[in-house]
């Protein structure tokens, strides 16, 4: 269905004084918005013929904005020089949480026209892009949990806070309680209308296994728009949660003693008609060859691509056995202890994978699932059959990567990561990866200095 936001439609509401701002951002490598603000007059006058220009350092620097060493793309010795952004207009929309304020997506080129192929939105559009010369076209929704704060984040974040000990915004778990999401309506109910009045459509809120957790379901969509839709909402609930003055964190593992956050993602594959799925077999009421050969592709190779599921320190704190975070390579039929749990009938049937943490980036997660159930299908790979019982507690199952040196490892030495992604692109996450290692090997944390200081 095309979008109603149009450049005429932009083009009026700048016109009736409804909206003065225009966001022009790009996803960078950890799915954040990164970009720059322009005047409605000039994003119509310049912006929209000639794009805009951003440094290449965004690509080759840490959390923090610190620009890394070691990237191939671009350095000091390069100059840093810039990317240019191209606006994607079909990603055109107002954020009605913000005054006046329309957003589009642009994606990044170097000076000769040729994309930037390590940035995530190209990673995603290249798979799509294989998948599709097979007359495939991916459908994938994502299930995203956080958990919401009563401090903002000035207060949690300034000394001698340093986000310790946040507040979670109730009592007790919340999961599926009306009574107490009740409490949260507040900022609950503002995520989801603000989001479906702004090209975000929503299909339910409810509360989820922590104190403050909740989940907020997108509806689902063809992949490249639902991971625009991911990361837009992503950055516009921690923007409504700040107005409101608390906080929001999508960390994979916030506390210790709390559930993880994780970020389930659904997948279904439909011809060009965009109607018929074509993972179910309507025939033998069942999973299709199809199915069973994509479901195949991501048993044999999520390990292999698992840094693009959990990409930072603290997503391997979330896989523990016994919550709701799967810790086995293996498929079942609706049990939440498989990593893979296979749901819905018919036109509803699709492969949930319940493996990434909400901390992943969802254009590198989504073109890690594509190129993994393509491999499947190329290599006429089967699933097998379901697995029955508690998976946690079945050491004959193959098991996860364990920390993040261990993943990037697993990425680097994957042929199949080359031939699908390209050199570049494994290179440059597996750096990154492996500096965010060194980074937290260098630091002294809270845990050290409590059990080692006077004890030692």
């Amino acid at each position: 269905m095309q979008s109603p936001f149009t450049v005429e439609w932009l083009r009026e509401q700048i016109q009736e004084g409804k909206i003065d701002t225009v966001l022009v951002a790009f996803p960078d490598q950890f799915g954040r918005l990164l970009g720059k603000r322009c005047t409605g007059s000039y994003f119509l006058d310049q912006v929209l013929s000639s794009g805009i220009d951003l440094c290449s350092y965004l690509l080759a620097a840490d959390l923090e904005m610190n620009p890394l060493p070691g990237f191939e793309m671009t350095s000091w010795e390069k100059g840093y020089g810039d990317f240019h952004g191209v606006p994607d207009l079909a990603t055109l929309r107002p954020l009605h949480w913000l005054n006046g304020t329309a957003l589009v997506l642009a994606d990044l080129t170097w000076e000769t026209g040729a994309p930037v192929t390590q940035s995530p939105r190209a990673i995603l559009k290249n798979q799509l892009e294989r998948v599709r010369e097979r007359g495939l076209f991916p459908r994938m929704g994502s299930e995203l949990e956080f958990y919401l704060f009563i401090e903002s984040e000035e207060e949690l974040g300034a000394p001698p806070r340093q986000y310790r000990n946040p507040t979670p915004s109730t009592h007790g778990l919340i999961d599926y309680h009306i009574l107490s999401t009740t409490r949260d309506e507040g900022v609950i109910r503002e995520i989801r209308n603000r989001m479906d009045s702004s090209g975000i459509p929503i299909e339910f809120s409810k509360g989820e296994w922590g104190q403050g957790q909740h989940e907020i379901n997108l509806r689902y969509c063809d992949a490249l728009e639902m991971a625009d839709r991911h990361v837009i909402y992503k950055n516009g609930v921690k923007e409504i949660a700040w107005q409101q003055g608390g906080s929001v964190s999508f960390m994979a593992k916030y506390d210790a003693r709390a559930a993880g956050s994780g970020f389930h993602i659904h997948t279904s594959v439909t011809g060009p008609d965009g109607v018929e799925n074509l993972f179910w077999d309507p025939a033998n009421n069942r999973g299709s060859i199809l199915f069973r050969q994509f479901l195949g592709g991501l048993l044999r190779y999520t390990g292999e691509f698992f840094l693009f599921f959990a990409p930072a320190i603290n997503s391997y704190k979330r896989y523990q056995e016994a919550s709701f975070a799967p810790t086995r390579l293996v498929w079942s039929e609706d049990n939440r202890t498989a990593g893979f749990r296979v749901i819905g009938h018919g036109p509803s049937f699709r492969i949930e994978n319940r493996l990434p943490g909400a901390d992943a980036n969802p254009y590198l997660a989504f073109a890690a699932t594509l190129a993994a159930g393509l491999a499947g299908i190329e290599e006429q790979l089967d699933c097998g059959d379901p697995y029955r019982g508690n998976a946690y507690l079945d050491t004959s199952l193959p098991q996860i990567p364990l920390n993040l040196i261990q993943a990037a490892d697993l990425l680097d030495q994957s042929p199949l990561a080359r031939k699908a992604f390209g050199e570049d692109v494994v290179k440059h996450y597996v750096h990154l990866a492996r500096m965010e290692q060194k980074a937290f090997d260098n630091a002294v944390t809270d845990w050290e200095r409590k059990r080692y200081f006077d004890q030692i």
